[in-house]
């Protein structure tokens, strides 16, 4: 049998169950009288998130009553036992031992080899998720080291498993870079949200030189136009599929602007309902069971009753930076909502928000910043998606 090979390899790869190349050791079994501040570290479930080790919950044990093998740098961590199947089989393989010394809890299983970044590619493949249900119990959620050391793989010769688990650990170590990176990118533009924005003073601690003005509080229905959506009668078929954008609010949230909804009505269908043109810069805000998920219209659209959206008056207030302001007017949305089956704040209510804004001239410098900051976010983002594209693709096709 032959994968997708690198250059130059011609080996036949062979099956073999996995206690055959691995060796696996168990997790200790601890009572809570044994937790302590500060002693062996037991990592547990919690401690593995996307395929890597994390400080969460951490549990420290005193190291007198240690009786399990200590984890070392490149071992990999499953969990096999847990109350939710979906966690079973998370792993990590541990590039660097978190705390000196530490072992695996009880629910968990630690693998050992000559290659275990190649190992921890097996793992990520849709093979071994086969495994993992195929052995899991009716009853308990658990996986038996019995069961786990009879899985089935294939395996190539040496020289070949060792290049493809130096590829997959490059491959992986980029991805966390780039997700650095942009946890970098979040939190700069966090910082320039505090400091280019005035909410409780008149004047912000960053500023372009050529603007001292005083910021001044408005209300939000002075400088914009709450726009109200609506529903056209379902069973009325010329009232659909026409051309005009009609949003729901599962639509809006992961992207900064819009410009095709899922679902559009014609003109009769926004005639005979409370559905209303948007036009173009206007920032749709969700209004009910989940507040203040926004996006900007880069076509004119409407909506269906689930939003309360913001028309900006363009000599008062700029589109992006009300956008900018999103996470403000949701805190005010949810602590302002109303209702007995779920909250919703209305239009009314939302008008009366009191933000601080600066000329429409500095609005649109600040804008400016941020649209670009927002602009190499959503490239990383993608640059992110593009590489785990890449990893899956390796994995189907690298794998037989």
């Amino acid at each position: 049998m032959f994968p997708t090979q690198f250059t130059g390899a011609s080996f036949t790869w062979e099956q073999q169950e996995l206690g055959a190349v691995v060796e696996f050791y168990s997790g200790l079994t601890y009572k809570p009288e044994n937790v302590v501040q500060n002693g062996t570290l037991v990592i547990r479930s919690s401690n593995i998130h996307n395929n890597q080790y994390i400080n969460a919950d951490n549990v420290y044990v005193k190291n007198n009553i240690v009786n399990s093998e200590y984890v070392q740098e490149q071992d990999i961590v499953v969990v096999v036992r847990n109350g939710s199947r979906n966690l079973i089989g998370k792993h990590a393989l541990l590039k660097s031992i978190p705390h000196d010394p530490s072992v695996i809890g009880a629910f968990m299983t630690g693998i050992r080899s000559l290659n275990n970044q190649f190992i921890e590619a097996v793992l990520n493949t849709e093979k071994f998720k086969r495994e993992i249900n195929k052995n899991l119990g009716a009853t308990i959620n658990q996986i038996t080291t019995s069961q786990f050391k009879k899985m089935k793989f294939n395996f190539p010769k040496r020289e070949e498993d060792k290049q493809i688990g130096i590829l997959f650990n490059y491959l992986d170590d980029t991805i966390q870079l780039h997700e650095n990176y942009l946890q970098l990118l979040y939190n700069f533009r966090s910082f320039l949200l505090q400091k280019m924005f005035s909410i409780n003073d008149t004047f912000p601690n960053l500023r372009f030189k050529q603007f001292n003005d005083k910021w001044k509080y408005k209300k939000l229905g002075e400088v914009a136009d709450i726009v109200s959506g609506g529903t056209p009668d379902t069973t009325k078929r010329d009232y659909w599929n026409g051309s005009i954008n009609w949003y729901t609010p599962a639509e809006v949230g992961n992207k900064i602007f819009v410009g095709g909804s899922q679902r559009k009505i014609t003109n009769i269908g926004l005639e005979n309902s409370s559905a209303k043109i948007l036009p173009v810069g206007t920032v749709l805000f969700t209004s009910r069971a989940g507040i203040g998920k926004t996006a900007i219209l880069k076509e004119k659209g409407s909506t269906n009753q689930g939003f309360q959206s913001i028309v900006p008056k363009k000599k008062s207030l700029d589109s992006y930076f009300i956008f900018s302001m999103s996470n403000i007017l949701k805190k005010y949305g949810e602590s302002h909502g109303a209702g007995s089956t779920f909250l919703e704040i209305s239009g009314k209510e939302l008008a009366k928000a009191r933000i601080s804004l600066p000329s429409i001239t500095e609005q649109k410098n600040i804008s400016k910043v941020l649209f670009k900051l927002d602009t190499i976010i959503t490239l990383q983002k993608q640059e992110i998606d593009n590489l785990k594209k890449l990893k899956q693709f390796l994995l189907q096709n690298m794998f037989i």
